[in-house]
């Protein structure tokens, strides 16, 4: 049994991905919202919820919460937290792409920081950072997402450098980049869009790769998409 932590945890792909590792593992599930983080865990016992915003995470609140829930280290983090705003280059605010980029980057980095010495304690530690087919050079870009895009492309190179970092320690540092996924997210962003593939069918797939990636993988960005060149 894994100790798993998993942001973005009250909706969508980290709900669903929450629900399916609980079935083998223990998860601390963090989000803002914390009616619905206490509802999931309310209906899964190895589900523990942690609602807070990742950027303000402090190293002691960390460390005091996983001492509660019996905590000594952490095998898997999944940074699946993100922010998506749909709009054109020239109308994208400095608050927008600020938002944008504390989610999508600089809480992530924040979040591995803290989250590094529990890491080190695991016999074999995983970061998985959740990216978009829209990070990724070369592949087709989209107008509206320059912010969220090129956020998704600064995650992939972070996690080639952290990945070198952490050779030592032995964590593997790896990249999922999602094609269209139907999320409450994606529809807030294009509304009327449909995409191909569910929040539950794609948590199949990241719950794969929490458990066996890190034997094949590491510094790598992995594309997974049905419908997105």
């Amino acid at each position: 049994m894994m100790n798993i932590v998993i942001t973005g945890a009250s909706s969508g792909i980290g709900a669903a991905l929450a629900t399916l590792l609980a079935s083998e593992h223990r998860i601390l599930a963090i989000a803002r919202s914390a009616k619905t983080l206490h509802e999931l865990a309310t209906a899964n016992t190895n589900i523990t919820a942690f609602p807070a915003d990742i950027s303000n995470i402090t190293e002691s609140q960390f460390s005091s919460f996983l001492s509660s829930a019996g905590w000594s280290h952490i095998d898997v983090l999944i940074n699946n937290a993100g922010s998506l705003i749909n709009k054109p280059f020239l109308k994208i605010t400095d608050e927008d792409w600020s938002e944008v980029y504390q989610t999508n980057v600089f809480a992530v980095a924040h979040l591995i920081r803290i989250a590094f010495p529990y890491l080190k304690k695991s016999k074999s530690p995983h970061i998985v950072n959740i990216s978009s087919m829209g990070g990724v050079q070369g592949s087709v870009k989209f107008p509206g997402l320059s912010a969220y895009s090129s956020s998704k492309g600064a995650l992939t190179i972070l996690t080639e450098c952290l990945a070198e970092e952490f050779k030592e320690e032995n964590i593997r540092v790896n990249t999922l980049a999602l094609g269209s996924v139907q999320t409450p997210m994606l529809a807030k962003a294009f509304p009327g869009y449909k995409a191909s593939l569910t929040s539950e069918e794609m948590a199949n797939m990241i719950a794969w790769f929490v458990k066996e990636g890190a034997v094949y993988f590491n510094g790598k960005t992995i594309p997974v998409a049905s419908d997105t060149p």
